[in-house]
This record gives structure tokens, sequence and C-alpha cells, in this order.
């Protein structure tokens, strides 16, 4: 048996790393509806990505991290505004293409540990008391489950971190473009070692070598890679897609430290815009993060952990252009425990309805299984 120089390439990169790890997820389904889910971990400060400069509450909260307009913040309607870091996302939301929902969160309240809030944000359970579900599952394994159609292949996983979303009866497989084609100098020194006396292998060793170095450079750049692959497989026959950025636990300096978060997930949603190319007009992108931060700055310049935050919303089958959300206000007395945004909605409910509107999943089904025991309530005009 002969073995080729392409199938070498394969066989050397493959050997060095095993891609079968966890936090994107894809499930090839029926149709040509795409949802994207993106986990922002280490709790996202929604009042500092969208500010309601226009509550006069706003300031004295945060003397050394708000901002108006024309000085660091872009208006976006007249009442809440856009942070500088995330000004790369403006055409998205001037093409009627981005949106957020404030002011909602999960069940999780009071103890604010990222594990735990995690867990139930992508478990979905906890209608009540915010514990999880009795399976401990994912809710969007769950829904994968139940839309019509979908194959035993259906769902991948890519990246590094575990992704409990993901975890349950439907079947994933996984890819990670970190550790593709890595090859460790340990690896490098056997392989040239076996194949030092063979001209043809040795070659393909070193375009192997290249190639792993290549993509180590390109994983620099997470949120634009995770992107750029999740667009290739929905441009394939995945239709639903999920992948973590993280980052976003701003305890100080926050002005300078939620920029690289910001920028990852600006990133992350310009390039699906551009490399799904028109198939970007039938998806939806929601980004979700595990709580909110403090209504006040703390004393080293960030906010700490909180409650009530922030979805960010975007893609072609999105109804952008808008702040959604019940604002409850600022003052001390609408502050939940006198630290945190009130928060006056529920994060999966506004979850859920994406998924009954692009795969079809009924409301019975949502409230019963998929996020057990929410009350969906009314349409909320989230999806075109």
């Amino acid at each position: 048996m002969t073995l080729s120089r392409r199938a070498f390439l394969g066989t050397a990169c493959s050997a060095a790393a095993s891609p079968l790890v966890t936090p994107m997820v894809f499930a090839a389904t029926p149709g040509e509806n795409r949802l994207v889910v993106i986990v922002l971990r280490g709790g996202l400060d929604g009042l500092g990505a969208v500010q309601p400069y226009g509550d006069r509450d706003f300031t004295a909260l945060r003397p050394g991290l708000a901002t108006r307009p024309g000085d660091g913040l872009s208006d976006l309607d007249g009442f809440f505004g856009l942070a500088d870091p995330f000004r790369g996302l403006l055409p998205l939301w001037q093409a009627g293409e981005l949106g957020f929902v404030h002011a909602i969160s999960t069940p999780y309240r009071d103890k604010r540990s990222h594990f735990d809030g995690q867990d139930l944000l992508e478990n979905g359970g906890g209608a009540t008391d915010g514990s999880l579900t009795r399976t401990r599952d994912g809710w969007l394994n769950r829904a994968v489950g139940l839309i019509p159609g979908a194959r035993a292949e259906t769902a991948m996983a890519v990246g590094r971190e575990h992704m409990l979303l993901l975890e349950g009866a439907a079947p994933a497989l996984s890819w990670s473009p970190t550790n593709a084609l890595a090859l460790e100098d340990d690896d490098r020194q056997l392989l040239t070692a076996l194949y030092s006396g063979d001209p043809l292998f040795s070659e393909a060793l070193a375009e192997a070598a290249a190639l792993a170095d290549d993509k180590a450079e390109t994983r620099r750049e997470s949120g634009a890679t995770l992107a750029r692959y999740t667009a290739e497989r929905l441009n394939a026959d995945a239709r639903i897609a999920a992948f973590s950025l993280g980052g976003w636990d701003t305890h100080r300096r926050q002005a300078n430290a939620i920029r690289n978060p910001a920028k990852q997930l600006t990133e992350a949603l310009t390039t699906l815009k551009q490399d799904l190319g028109r198939n970007w007009n039938r998806t939806a992108v929601i980004a979700i993060t595990e709580f909110g931060r403090t209504a006040r700055e703390n004393g080293s310049g960030g906010t700490d952990h909180g409650t009530g935050g922030l979805m960010v919303v975007s893609g072609g089958a999105v109804q952008g252009g808008r702040v959604f959300g019940d604002w409850p206000g600022l003052s001390e007395r609408d502050l939940y425990q006198n630290r945190d945004l009130m928060p006056t909605d529920d994060l999966r409910r506004w979850a859920a309805w994406p998924l009954a509107a692009m795969f079809g999943l009924d409301r019975a089904t949502l409230e019963r299984t998929v996020f057990p025991g929410v009350d969906l309530g009314r349409e909320p005009g989230l999806i075109l």
C-alpha cells in the first residue's frame, strides 16, 4: 500500500491533535433559516455597551465610565447609545441588522457565580428557583432534537471550552480551530527523525508544519476565526451554530478591559455577515451572557457581578435598529438589591422565539421541553 503526499499531510496533522472538543456547535437541518448562538463568558456589562445616557441617574452611578453622544458614544435612539469599543457594529445597526434586548436575565440571582450562572444560561432551566433541569442538558441540544428532519450527524462542536449548551441526547461531532493541525515540538522532532531518509515524506512534513504555523497565527483573531468556520459550515449543510467568546469580566479598568472582547464580538458578527453572503438574509444571531454587572462603577474603574443584562441580536433575519425590553430605570428605588440593573424580562423567552420563528417549534414544546416552565408571553417581533 502506498501513502500519497496529500494523505500524509492529513495523517501528520491529525496525529498531532484530535479535534474532538466542544464550544462551538453546528446542526444540519432542513430549510434555509440559520441560527447562531454566541455565549459571552464573564458577564457582559450591558450598561457599558449600550449606555442609557437618557436616564438622568446613569452618570451619577458611573462618573468615570458614562459617556455622551459626541464624546465616545454613538446615539442609537435618543435614549441609548453604543459605546466606543463597539462602534464597528454601527453599520449593522444602520442596516437594520443589529438590535439589543436590555434589562433581561435568567432566574439566577444573588450568588453571582460565573460557573453557576453559565450553567443555568446554557441549561435553560430554573423557571422559578434557578436550578438546572433534571436532565442537566443544554437547551440548544433539546431544541435540535425536536427540529423535524434533523439527522444523526447534524450537530458539531468547535473550540476548546466545554459548552453545556449542546450536551444531551442529540448527537454531536466536534472540531477545534485551536487544536486542528497543531504540531508540538516533540511531534515535529519525532516525525522529522522518522522520515529523515525519505525526501517525499520530509517535504510533506515541512508543508504540514508550515500549515500548522499558519493556523496558529490565524487563531489570534478568535472571533473572526470562529465566525469564518461557522459561516463555512452554515453555507454547507449546517443550520444551527453556537460558540463562545470570553473576556467580559471587567472588574478593573473597564474602559480598556472591554476593548478586546468588544473587538472579538464585532469581528465575529461582521465576519458572519461577510462570509455568509446571501445566506445572511436568513440568519439570526443571538449573543447571551450569564449576568449583567453592577449599576455603580467600583473603586478600580470597573464593575462587579450583577443581575440585569443585555442580549445582542443580529442578522439579516432580525428586526434590528431597535433596543427592545422594558426599561426599569436607575434610581435607587429601581435597582435590584440597591446595586444592579433590575431585570424586567426572562432571557430564555427571547432565546425561544427565534426557534419558533425560524425552525417551526411550537409554543407548547418550547415552554414544556426546551425551556421548561417558561412563559413565552407575546411574540416580541425580534424576527422578520
